[in-house]
């Protein structure tokens, strides 16, 4: 345990964390679709509220090489590791709005 969280400092995980997040939140947030009710996050810890079921949208998006979680029905939630990259981060936010759209 204190291994792990000496790399989470030394790595600088949880700034990382609030950085990334905040670009993939804005990302996501320039989603324009009708099924979206709201994009909310803390981190890279993210929801993704439909005003439909979710589970319909996590199974297509498992089916483009993306896995995500429906939660509440309506949540789409997104949980990355903490060492995605941006361009990770662009390839998730592109099949999120191919499937969403």
């Amino acid at each position: 345990a204190r291994t792990a969280l000496q790399v989470l400092i030394d790595e600088k995980l949880i700034e990382r964390s609030a950085e990334l997040g905040e670009y993939f939140l804005a990302t996501l947030k320039a989603i324009k679709s009708p099924v979206i009710k709201e994009i909310r996050g803390r981190g890279l810890w993210i929801g993704v509220e439909l005003t439909v079921a979710a589970r319909p949208y996590c199974e297509r998006l498992m089916q483009d090489g993306m896995l995500c979680k429906e939660t509440h029905d309506h949540v789409i939630r997104l949980a990355p590791p903490l060492v995605i990259t941006r361009d990770e981060i662009d390839w998730a936010v592109e099949k999120l709005k191919k499937v969403l759209s």
